[in-house]
């Protein structure tokens, strides 16, 4: 599914960018490790959603 229409991002690629690199820990992160920017801010929600499901993750970066 696209979660971010501006840059044409899909939620597989967000789960395959966290899963090479778990320390992202931000929507701006995940944007960065894919080459691209955050545009207009409606998938932030989305991303972040992603990122939180991710097992054994502490995004507030306290333990884990």
């Amino acid at each position: 599914m696209i979660v971010c229409s501006c840059n044409v991002i899909s939620d597989h690629d967000i789960r395959g960018a966290v899963s090479i690199d778990d320390e992202l820990c931000s929507t701006a992160q995940v944007y960065d490790c894919l080459g691209c920017t955050v545009r207009c801010g409606r998938c932030s929600q989305a991303v972040r959603r992603i990122l939180e499901e991710q097992p054994a993750r502490d995004i507030r970066g306290i333990g884990a």
